[in-house]
Protein backbone atom coordinates (compact mmCIF):
# COMPACT_ATOMS: atom_id res chain seq x y z
CA UNK A 1 0.00 0.00 0.00
CA UNK A 2 1.43 3.53 -0.82
CA UNK A 3 0.48 6.50 0.81
CA UNK A 4 1.63 9.55 -0.91
CA UNK A 5 0.65 12.69 1.70
CA UNK A 6 0.66 14.82 -1.44
CA UNK A 7 -2.81 15.15 -1.52
CA UNK A 8 -5.23 16.07 1.37
CA UNK A 9 -8.71 15.20 2.38
CA UNK A 10 -11.35 13.41 4.30
CA UNK A 11 -9.99 10.06 1.89
CA UNK A 12 -6.13 11.00 3.28
CA UNK A 13 -7.37 12.22 6.89
CA UNK A 14 -9.38 9.15 7.20
CA UNK A 15 -6.47 6.77 6.39
CA UNK A 16 -4.53 8.41 8.62
CA UNK A 17 -7.05 8.68 11.58
CA UNK A 18 -7.16 4.40 11.28
CA UNK A 19 -3.28 4.19 11.67
CA UNK A 20 -3.31 6.65 14.64
CA UNK A 21 -5.50 4.85 16.45
CA UNK A 22 -4.01 1.87 15.64
CA UNK A 23 -0.14 3.24 17.00
CA UNK A 24 -1.13 2.90 20.25
CA UNK A 25 -2.15 -0.75 20.13
CA UNK A 26 1.13 -1.47 17.58
CA UNK A 27 2.91 0.20 20.45
CA UNK A 28 1.82 -2.48 22.73
CA UNK A 29 2.39 -5.30 20.53
CA UNK A 30 -1.66 -5.96 20.52
CA UNK A 31 -1.49 -6.65 16.73
CA UNK A 32 -1.27 -9.37 14.76
CA UNK A 33 1.37 -9.69 12.22
CA UNK A 34 -0.19 -8.86 8.95
CA UNK A 35 -1.78 -5.31 10.91
CA UNK A 36 2.45 -4.51 11.94
CA UNK A 37 3.17 -5.07 8.84
CA UNK A 38 0.58 -2.56 7.21
CA UNK A 39 1.43 -0.29 10.36
CA UNK A 40 5.05 -0.29 9.56
CA UNK A 41 4.26 0.21 5.70
CA UNK A 42 2.07 3.42 6.93
CA UNK A 43 4.80 4.73 8.86
CA UNK A 44 7.39 4.42 6.12
CA UNK A 45 5.72 6.42 3.57
CA UNK A 46 3.51 9.03 5.95
CA UNK A 47 5.81 11.43 7.56
CA UNK A 48 3.39 13.44 9.72
CA UNK A 49 2.33 9.72 11.56
CA UNK A 50 5.66 8.74 12.31
CA UNK A 51 6.17 11.93 13.78
CA UNK A 52 3.11 11.12 15.96
CA UNK A 53 4.35 7.90 16.26
CA UNK A 54 7.94 9.18 17.81
CA UNK A 55 5.79 11.24 19.84
CA UNK A 56 3.59 8.43 21.30
CA UNK A 57 6.70 6.28 21.65
CA UNK A 58 8.12 9.22 23.80
CA UNK A 59 4.88 9.53 26.33
CA UNK A 60 4.95 5.62 27.18
CA UNK A 61 8.38 5.80 27.38
CA UNK A 62 8.43 8.89 29.78
CA UNK A 63 5.25 7.26 31.58
CA UNK A 64 6.74 4.12 32.69
CA UNK A 65 9.79 5.29 33.20
CA UNK A 66 7.74 7.68 35.74
CA UNK A 67 6.14 4.34 37.14
CA UNK A 68 9.17 3.00 38.01
CA UNK A 69 9.56 5.17 41.07
CA UNK A 70 8.27 4.22 44.63
CA UNK A 71 6.56 6.55 47.06
CA UNK A 72 8.38 6.57 49.84
CA UNK A 73 6.99 4.36 52.91
CA UNK A 74 5.57 7.44 55.25
CA UNK A 75 3.65 8.84 52.19
CA UNK A 76 1.90 4.92 51.20
CA UNK A 77 1.37 4.86 55.21
CA UNK A 78 -0.52 8.20 55.07
CA UNK A 79 -1.95 7.13 51.74
CA UNK A 80 -3.42 3.81 52.88
CA UNK A 81 -4.73 5.51 56.73
CA UNK A 82 -6.67 7.87 54.35
CA UNK A 83 -8.63 5.34 52.67
CA UNK A 84 -9.33 3.59 55.36
CA UNK A 85 -10.42 6.68 57.05
CA UNK A 86 -13.29 7.46 53.54
CA UNK A 87 -14.00 4.00 53.75
CA UNK A 88 -14.84 4.19 57.55
CA UNK A 89 -16.93 7.23 56.96
CA UNK A 90 -18.84 5.78 53.84
CA UNK A 91 -19.91 3.11 55.72
CA UNK A 92 -21.24 5.00 58.80
CA UNK A 93 -22.58 7.41 57.03
CA UNK A 94 -27.06 6.99 57.17
CA UNK A 95 -28.08 6.52 53.64
CA UNK A 96 -30.05 9.86 52.73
Amino acid sequence: MTHDHSHTGPAADAECADFLERIVYFLDNELDDADCTEVRLHLDSCNPCLVKYDLQRTVKSVVARSCSEVAPADLRERVRIRIREVQVSIQVTPEG
